[in-house]
């Protein structure tokens, strides 16, 4: 076996802009850069070129790559995202509550965590990385639906586990889940917690995600709890106003109870803050608390109103000496006395032939002669009195004074007073009318 030849002779053909044309043995032409040649190599030189494997490097660098390799193999390729556990929290009547453990992305991305319902995308989780549960509101009661969530990542999409959930019904508490604040009535409270064991529903001191009611007697915290509030006791509370910001129903204690003496889920409405509960069967009505009595009640004022409507009114007497009386001539003319007439400025005539309705026709000498004489009475003659008697009468005679006989005909009869209709149909009759008219011009009819 030859040995391989450890170096070659060129001959410098020439050098032009850092590189040099060497020429070999066999007229073999090869570039090589300037700067390798040894100093003072100028043209028409020889030099002798060796050429030498360096395999410790190579080795040294194949491990390195390799080494790189593993890394990134190790970070990125053997940790993936996992699939989420979807799992139920509460179930009610129209909302189901829904947790999950903390998604695990690796070294993936997040891209969304979205929720369907029935197969249909619902809504998207805000927060995913610290958000691990949502409520689901608005469902039919006792109906079946099923829920999965989808995690979208850099890496991929990782579907969770399907839920199937049957809503409850009327008759199912077990769905009951409330925070207690401030409850006077230590007693009332405990009766409270031991029929929410019994109906197997929860309890908590704090809202939750799934608290479906807020149950106390009265807003105000206890001092050790107002300082969210300014440090004042009777401030309502911070829970309290978090159950107003989530539009969670703040009820009195006497509606678990109700809802444990009927079996199913009563009606919130008589049971508000403020109201005062009905009877419940089979639990002894306790004196109403401090807290309740200072808080207005709108049913109570109701009954308070209407009562006092269906009282008779209360007549008072006033003295003699407040109400001053008049005479009775005066009460007689103000009761005969006809309507003050409007001004002549305010009525509004169609037209300008108009007449007043004080204006009064001067008798006649004709109307006077029509008028039937009075016919006179057929005179008889007295019996004859006895002379004593004629004697006193005769005296009598003499101390009356004649009287004068007024006839029918020569007494002057006014007119009547204008009738209130008539007043008002002449006002209603200028109003409809839509011309103006000045003043009232009388016309002598004589």
């Amino acid at each position: 076996m030859t040995r391989a030849q450890d170096s070659f002779t060129f001959t410098v053909g020439k050098l032009d802009a850092g590189m040099a044309i060497l020429l070999g043995d066999r007229a073999h032409l090869i570039e090589f850069p300037s700067i390798l040649l040894p100093p003072g190599a100028t043209t028409g030189s020889i030099v002798n070129i060796a050429v030498h494997q360096n395999v410790a490097q190579e080795r040294k660098r194949d491990h390195e790559f390799w080494s790189l390799q593993e890394d990134i193999l190790e970070t990125f390729g053997s940790h993936s995202p996992e699939n989420p556990q979807l799992e139920v929290r509460n179930v009610t009547q129209t909302s189901v509550t829904l947790e999950w453990p903390p998604i695990k992305l690796a070294t993936a991305k997040l891209r969304s965590l979205d929720i369907y319902k029935n197969g249909q995308r619902l809504a998207s989780i805000p927060n995913a990385h610290n958000n691990y549960s949502t409520k689901l509101s608005g469902l039919s009661v006792d109906t079946q639906y099923s829920f999965q969530l989808l995690l979208r990542t850099s890496a991929g999409t990782y579907p969770s586990n399907l839920i199937r959930v049957r809503t409850h019904t009327i008759a199912d508490t077990s769905g009951i889940s409330v925070c207690f604040a401030n409850v006077t009535d230590s007693v009332l409270l405990e009766n409270a917690k031991l029929a929410l064991k019994e109906m197997r529903a929860k309890w908590s001191d704090k809202i939750q995600i799934d608290t479906t009611h807020f149950v106390c007697t009265t807003p105000a915290v206890t001092p050790s709890g107002a300082q969210p509030t300014g440090g004042v006791a009777a401030a309502p509370g911070a829970e309290y106003q978090r159950a107003l910001q989530l539009s969670i129903p703040v009820v009195q204690p006497q509606w678990i109870l109700a809802c444990h003496s009927e079996k199913k889920m009563v009606p919130i409405s008589g049971y508000y803050l403020g109201v005062t509960p009905p009877a419940i069967a089979g639990y002894s009505q306790r004196p109403q608390s401090m807290s309740q009595a200072s808080l207005p009640s709108s049913s109570a004022t109701h009954k308070s109103s209407s009562s006092r409507q269906s009282l008779p009114a209360i007549r008072r007497s006033t003295p003699p000496s407040a109400a001053p009386q008049r005479p009775i001539d005066e009460e007689e003319d103000e009761e005969e006395r006809p309507p003050p007439k409007p001004p002549l400025s305010d009525m509004k005539h169609k037209s300008s032939g108009t007449m007043d309705r004080n204006f009064k026709f001067p008798p006649s000498q004709t109307q006077a002669q029509a008028v039937p004489p009075v016919p006179s009475l057929p005179t008889q003659a007295p019996a004859p009195k006895p002379e004593h008697e004629a004697g006193s009468n005769r005296t009598n005679e003499d101390d009356m004074t004649p009287v004068a006989v007024v006839v029918p005909s020569s007494v002057e009869v006014p007119p009547p007073p204008p009738v209130e209709k008539e007043i008002r149909k002449s006002l209603v009759e200028s109003d409809d009318g839509d011309e103006e008219v000045g003043e009232t011009v009388e016309i002598d009819l004589r």
